[in-house]
């Protein structure tokens, strides 16, 4: 399974944290969802990896969580990885962090890089715990993703994700269809297509949910910022050329004619959760079937 995705579109349209900062209110809000979910999981991790990290505000959280794993960040943008990876400025922050120093292994502690989270620079089985919050989606072949996930999870090991399904930008992409045929929304894959990705790259009892989350604005221009902050357009199909007035109107036409009986404008987001871990094998490298029992009590 793929998309038209520009992955070096994706990066340059990441390449400005400043950018993307009216959108944060929403990673927040997920984030925090997701951290409940988490919170049902009993695990104690020494390694987190955060496949996606934006500037590392789920860093902190993960840090927080579990505050004697190694926590790590990964970005594909390096204007990104880099602001994940600058230290709290608070100091009360600072010499919290100092004291954890003192009193825990010397790997815990929150560390960064810039990278694929598609193509992981780290060994096979060496994470036990793997987040991902609203990043997936800006892979053209999430299937490919999550077997590279599995691979640098331990046996056990939890990966845990959001992203954003089918009915996101419903409201968007009508409005621009008034305007003309060419996609100006992500491909976004649906939640049951996302389970039996998972089966398929060997993850065991994917658990999948999803819910959607209606943002209101007053006008068509705020409501179009925050989906330039939330990305924008990085498929390789996009329109290049200038929008005429003419055809620029006609899609201001189709969201006001979408306005709520309140006098707002909706914006839609399905947003998919998913869940699972890496089982314990069930073949040898060798190809060997590995039976497991244990002997009866005399």
């Amino acid at each position: 399974m793929s998309a038209p995705i520009d992955l070096a579109r994706v990066r340059s349209l990441f390449a400005q944290p400043g950018r993307i900062d009216a959108s944060d209110f929403l990673r927040r809000e997920i984030a925090q969802r997701m951290h409940e979910r988490l919170q049902l999981v009993k695990i104690a991790p020494k390694q987190v990896l955060d496949a996606g990290c934006g500037t590392g505000a789920d860093l902190a959280l993960l840090q927080k969580t579990y505050p004697a794993a190694q926590i790590l960040g990964i970005d594909a943008a390096p204007a990104m990885a880099m602001a994940a990876g600058k230290p709290s400025p608070a100091p009360a922050m600072r010499s919290l962090n100092q004291m954890l120093s003192r009193l825990l292994p010397a790997k815990a502690g929150v560390d960064t890089v810039c990278g694929d989270f598609g193509n992981l620079p780290f060994g096979t089985n060496s994470l036990d715990l793997l987040w991902s919050n609203l990043a997936l989606h800006w892979h053209p072949q999430p299937d490919r993703v999550f077997a590279e996930w599995r691979r640098i999870l331990r046996v056990d090991g939890l990966l845990m994700f959001s992203n954003f399904g089918p009915d996101t930008f419903t409201e968007l992409r009508s409005a621009f269809a008034a305007m003309d045929e060419t996609p100006h929304t992500l491909p976004f894959v649906d939640m049951h297509d996302f389970g039996d990705q998972l089966v398929e790259a060997g993850f065991s009892t994917p658990v999948m949910d999803m819910e959607r989350i209606t943002v209101t604005y007053d006008t068509v221009a705020a409501l179009l910022a925050d989906v330039r902050a939330l990305g924008g357009n990085p498929l390789a199909t996009r329109r290049r050329g200038l929008i005429g007035r003419a055809a620029w109107q006609r899609m201001l036409d189709a969201f006001e004619a979408q306005r709520r009986p309140d006098g707002k404008l909706g914006l839609t987001f399905e947003v998919i959760y998913g869940h699972a871990f890496r089982p314990a094998p069930k073949t040898t490298a060798a190809g060997e079937a590995i039976v497991r029992f244990q002997p009866r009590k005399p």
